[in-house]
């Protein structure tokens, strides 16, 4: 794999940090601040929702702007969103601190996701997408534990000052390791929007938003979940991100591989696992070593998903695909912000820290039936191909025939009216013949004195 795309993995580190890191220090937050535990859970929600308003947007200002040096300027921007956060004196600055940092996320990951597919082959060019997001899930196996760590000895703050500074590594990463890119040859804003009027493109975005959102309601509120329900301690719960981070590293790069394989039979797998997963973790909550054990699984089926459906999009809006994988990032967070708020509301209603299990998993089975209906949108679309070439073939070949048996026909024709004018003329030429023959046995009979003279001119028969 090329250099550069440790450079883009980098990148993802940082900006996958600040998204995640926030749910190990729920409960410090709500502390300090003074709000509730779904009060501040909703730092995820505004998070995941500027996200989605941010992705497009800034992707499609872009379309004229050198990649690299759009990815540099997102890396400046995510570097100030989180200055302000650390530097947040209530919940309002650290709210805003979030959504500016947010604003690079779906930006960062959609044009890196392009990038990064261009990289290398095309039959590896999801591999290469799941090294880039495996930035994302060393954040998770690395940062989020220790960000969580650094949280509870020193404050929530000085975890946002240490992404900040994670942020500036990222960028000169960036600087140093990725190639130039060229400004895309393209049709414009206007014809990148056009992908979006395709069906699959909007599937495969429901998809994201439904089977990630399972995922991501569930990781906003595992500290809650692990101390108040599985029994483990605070100062477990570090221990605990690490054990889903190494599921999630994990996950990523074999869905990226299961996907240069085959990437509908990757996309269902995923979503099967994701389905079946969550609802085993409604019961496993309960108990300390199942809860540990299915956190593991949890996470790597989780972002098994997210190369399978990165790529999914990509292929379904050529001619648009910075843009449709920006909108994806976006779906990701949408998804992610319904989830967090369902499972909030769930768990003010009494429901317990455990109903995000079951609500992801009744997201995950939705998103799966709409990933079988794109797979039979596939195979229908195919089929009626097949069937026009078929009828082109089979059209060709009829015409074929007709000019066949239209040349057997002329050639018989021709045949015929040879045979005719062959009789014709053996009919005359018999005549004349019969007729000097005639001709010749009147004279030997005249000669003989058997028949009168011929008379010669008009009267002759």
């Amino acid at each position: 794999m090329p250099l550069a795309l440790l450079a883009l993995a980098i990148g993802a580190f940082g900006v996958g940090l600040t998204e995640f890191v926030i749910v190990g220090l729920m409960s410090d937050i709500s502390s300090d601040l003074g709000v509730s535990i779904p009060t501040a859970g909703l730092l995820v929600s505004g998070y995941a929702l500027s996200v989605t308003i941010g992705a497009p947007l800034l992707t499609a200002a872009s379309s004229r702007i050198p990649r690299k040096a759009m990815l540099i300027g997102l890396m400046a921007l995510f570097i100030a969103g989180n200055l302000i956060s650390a530097l947040a004196p209530t919940y309002g600055v650290l709210m805003t601190g979030r959504v500016v940092a947010a604003l690079t996320h779906g930006t960062f990951f959609g044009i890196g996701s392009v990038v990064a597919a261009r990289l290398v082959a095309p039959e590896k060019r999801a591999s290469a997408v799941a090294l880039m997001f495996a930035g994302l899930t060393s954040a998770h196996v690395a940062g989020v534990p220790l960000g969580t760590a650094l949280g509870q000895q020193f404050g929530w703050r000085s975890t946002f000052w240490a992404v900040t500074a994670i942020g500036v590594v990222g960028m000169m990463g960036i600087m140093a390791l990725l190639p130039r890119q060229p400004i895309e040859a393209t049709g414009g804003l206007r014809d990148e929007l056009k992908v979006f009027g395709r069906v699959q493109v909007w599937l495969a975005l429901a998809i994201t938003a439904l089977g990630f959102g399972a995922v991501f309601g569930t990781v906003t509120y595992i500290e809650p979940m692990m101390t108040e329900v599985a029994g483990f301690t605070s100062g477990t719960v570090p221990w605990l991100l690490v054990l889903m981070g190494v599921g999630l590293f994990v996950g990523n790069l074999l869905g990226g591989k299961a996907a240069d394989r085959g990437l509908m039979p990757a996309l269902y797998g995923s979503l099967a696992g994701i389905t079946v997963v969550m609802a085993i973790f409604t019961l496993t909550a309960h108990f300390q070593i199942p809860a540990a054990i299915t956190l593991a699984v949890f996470g790597a089926v989780g972002f098994s998903l997210v190369p399978t459906i990165q790529m999914r999009v990509m292929n379904k809006a050529e001619g648009g695909a910075a843009l449709a994988s920006a909108a994806n990032i976006g779906a990701f967070n949408a998804g992610n912000a319904l989830a967090a708020w369902l499972g909030g509301l769930a768990i003010d209603a009494g429901a317990g820290f455990t109903a995000p299990n079951w609500i992801g998993a009744i997201l995950a089975a939705l998103g799966l039936a709409l990933a079988l209906l794109s797979g039979a949108l596939d195979r229908s679309g195919r089929g009626k191909r097949h069937h026009r070439d078929e009828e082109h073939r089979r059209g060709r070949k009829h015409h074929g025939a007709e000019k066949v048996h239209g040349d057997e026909k002329r050639h018989r024709d021709a045949e015929h009216h040879g045979d005719e004018e062959g009789r014709r003329d053996a009919e005359h030429h018999g005549d004349k013949k019969h007729h000097r023959t005639k001709e010749y046995q009147h004279d030997e009979e005249y000669q003989r004195g058997e028949t009168p003279a011929r008379t010669v001119g008009p009267l002759s028969p």
